[in-house]
């Protein structure tokens, strides 16, 4: 069993950052790959963005490319994603999720591919 916890929601104003932390127990961490996702209120869980253990690469989606930055600290055992220039419609329950990889260069956009997720932590952007 993999436990992922998060740290570093809150609230922010708009065109402000934060960064929001991610750490995994176990050991194989470095074999896994990531994912980030929110969800606002109302409205169905987004994927944000996903790093494979391999480079590693990072994919994001429209809605944060060029914003938002996903990496890993594979000593740490934990991922990060760091968030600028944020807008009031980024307000969300940000939540983590991993799964081991065997393919290191694959990313993964569905809920049911991860295995593994954290806690979700409340991220308000204020305009």
């Amino acid at each position: 069993q993999v436990h992922l916890v998060e740290t570093g929601g809150g609230l922010v104003q708009a065109g402000g950052s934060l960064r929001r932390s991610c750490t995994a127990s176990g050991r194989a961490f470095r074999r896994y790959a990531l994912g980030w996702v929110r969800q606002a209120p109302g409205k169905e869980r987004v994927f944000v963005g996903a790093i494979n253990w391999s480079g590693p690469m990072t994919y994001y989606d429209d809605s944060v490319r060029g914003r938002f930055t996903i990496s890993r600290d594979n000593p740490k055992n934990t991922v990060y994603l760091q968030m600028n220039s944020l807008k009031p419609e980024d307000t969300a329950v940000y939540y983590c999720a991993s799964r081991l990889s065997l393919d290191g260069g694959a990313y993964y956009f569905s809920e049911s591919e991860y295995n593994y997720w954290g806690q979700g932590t409340q991220v308000t952007v204020s305009s």
